[in-house]
């Protein structure tokens, strides 16, 4: 009787290779991508002897009319009764995604808010290849298809009460406490103005006694960060890297689409410059592309990040 050969042992391990790739890939399309989570933070960034404020980070959406769950999800975050909402950007994802941005943000009007654009808040999505990110931060497309921005910040001003820091700021009273805010435009397109914002802060008069200044900016790259640091910011809010997306478990991401170090490609961190050292929450956002739609090992999110007082 001539024995039975056992399976070749390189075929063993291809086929589990084969399979834990499958196992992913499910879980990465199927499963995690909904998984929403709300991200609980502190850090110390208001003037000594401030009350706490609540702030919601939101960024990334991404939005697609037809994303029910993710509308919901975001929807119900205004039962956390924030402060403040600061979003980031890419709330677009689809020429009719603003039908699901007014769902979701709807809840949201009357709670003071900032915004700042990403590139898909005015250019619609393209295909890509994936592949491409570890080449560096993604180029442009030629002749992308516009997205009708003026109608997305129309939502945000105009019913939501919310304001454009697109290379602007501007002065807002929050929970008690007076807040300068400055922020730019997408830095990924070089569309921010860092040279804009002296002036800008200029125009809002002699800051009063304890105020605190919170940067915001939808890429971020160090140059902004950098620049806003110097302008005097106090914490600097952040988005676009998607937390890298797909992400190596116990390692994390392996490309942040901008030069942020990865080990800050997501979260709350710090960022040094020049002597000073400030709170910086880069949001891994909720949402994706619609010609990605996976996550892995990077769970959607929104940030609850409370900026506490700093130390005398």
């Amino acid at each position: 009787m001539t024995p039975r050969r056992s399976a070749h042992p390189a075929l063993i391990a291809l086929g589990a290779v084969g399979a834990a790739g499958v196992a992913a890939a499910v879980w990465g399309i199927g499963i995690e991508r909904y998984l929403f989570t709300v991200r609980g933070v502190s850090a110390p960034a208001l003037a000594p002897g401030s009350a706490p404020i609540r702030v919601l980070h939101l960024s990334d959406a991404h939005m697609a009319p037809w994303q029910h769950r993710k509308q919901d999800w975001l929807a119900s975050l205004a039962a956390l009764e924030p402060d403040l909402v600061v979003n980031t950007g890419d709330n677009l994802g689809h020429r009719e995604g603003l039908d699901g941005i007014r769902r979701a943000f709807a809840p949201l009007a009357g709670i003071p808010g900032v915004f700042v654009h990403g590139s898909n808040d005015v250019l619609a999505p393209s295909p890509r290849n994936p592949l491409r990110y570890f080449a560096g931060p993604s180029k442009r497309v030629h002749s992308p298809e516009m997205l009708d921005t003026d109608a997305m910040d129309d939502f945000f001003t105009g019913e939501l009460g919310w304001t454009s820091l697109n290379n602007a700021a501007v002065r807002m009273d929050v929970a008690g406490s007076s807040i300068d805010f400055l922020g730019v435009d997408d830095a990924h397109r070089d569309w921010d103005d860092l040279g804009a914002l002296p002036a800008a802060l200029d125009a809002l008069g002699p800051r009063p006694e304890g105020a605190s200044v919170l940067g915001v900016t939808h890429a971020p790259y160090r140059r902004v960060l950098d620049g806003l640091v110097d302008l005097g910011a106090d914490a600097v809010f952040g988005g676009h890297t998607h937390g890298g997306q797909v992400c190596l478990p116990g390692f994390g991401a392996l490309v942040a689409n901008c030069d942020i170090p990865l080990k800050q490609a997501k979260g709350l961190s710090t960022w040094t410059h020049r002597g000073r050292t400030v709170p910086l929450n880069v949001s891994a956002g909720c949402g994706h592309s619609i010609y990605a739609p996976v996550r892995f090992a990077c769970r959607p999110e929104a940030t609850l990040l409370t900026l506490t007082a700093r130390s005398a």
